[in-house]
Parts: structure tokens; C-alpha cells; sequence
């Protein structure tokens, strides 16, 4: 494990904080789930429990995805890109990804000069996160 994570270029945002991008896919249909951010401490928590952990710029924290809702995403593969920058996991994912009440966080698509919806609502946001702001769910 060790020798994997040294091998992830942290880069450095303009808050100091040194961060890896993540992508995430269904392991199954390979569709796009989501796109987060990963400190060494979320890889970490995240190669060891199976279950996503990300870091929250906003927050300054990291964070399990479906500690609040339910919807956690178990690691079924692992992959680091070519410059050791930004990292791909395709997960099992559980209900939905989209704190929003979508599969994907890419349920909009641009078509001829319009953005349409594309992707199905799964559940209620407000139901499951209440009032909380969108950057706050989990």
C-alpha cells in the first residue's frame, strides 16, 4: 500500500493544501459517478476501509461518502494515470453518488446551445441531508 501512495503526486492548491484528483466510475457500467478531491490521509482511510474517503477543500476535512446518506461506494479497482496526479476508482456504488438525488453527478448534458436533464432523480436530497448546504452532504 505504501508504495502505491508514494507513487500519487500530491499537488499543492492555492490554499496549501496537497491534494490528488479522484475520479470515480460504476465498476460495472463504467459510467462517471463523480469527481473529488483525496489528501494522503483520504487515500489512505480509503485503500484500508474499501469505502470512498474524500477531502472537502471547503471543510477542511475529510469525509466518507455515505456517512450521512447511506450511499457508500465500496472500492472494486484502483488505477493512477500516467503522471501520477489524479487517480480512478471504479467502486460498487450504493443508491446514488449525487448529493443531489442522482446516479451520477453528470446528470446534465449540453445539446445545441441548452443544458437538458438527463440523468434520473433516485431520491430526495432534502428528505435524507434536511436543510444542510449542498457542499455539506455526504
Amino acid at each position: 500500500m505504501n508504495e502505491f501512495i508514494d507513487r500519487v503526486k500530491f499537488r499543492v492548491n492555492m490554499a496549501g493544501e496537497a491534494l490528488a484528483i479522484a475520479v470515480v466510475q460504476d465498476y460495472r457500467t463504467l459510467e462517471v459517478l463523480m469527481v473529488a478531491f483525496m489528501n494522503r490521509n483520504a487515500l489512505e482511510k480509503t485503500l484500508e476501509t474499501e469505502k470512498m474517503t474524500y477531502f472537502s477543500t471547503s471543510r477542511k476535512k475529510i469525509w466518507i461518502k455515505g456517512e450521512t446518506s447511506g450511499n457508500f461506494q465500496k472500492v472494486k479497482e484502483v488505477k493512477i494515470d500516467c503522471d501520477g496526479d489524479a487517480l480512478l476508482f471504479k467502486v460498487e456504488q450504493k443508491r446514488a453518488a449525487c448529493h443531489k438525488g442522482y446516479y451520477s453527478c453528470f446528470f446534465r448534458t449540453y445539446d445545441n446551445e441548452k443544458v437538458k436533464l438527463t440523468g434520473e432523480r433516485i431520491f430526495d436530497a432534502k428528505k435524507v441531508y434536511g436543510d444542510k448546504n449542498d457542499s455539506n452532504c455526504t
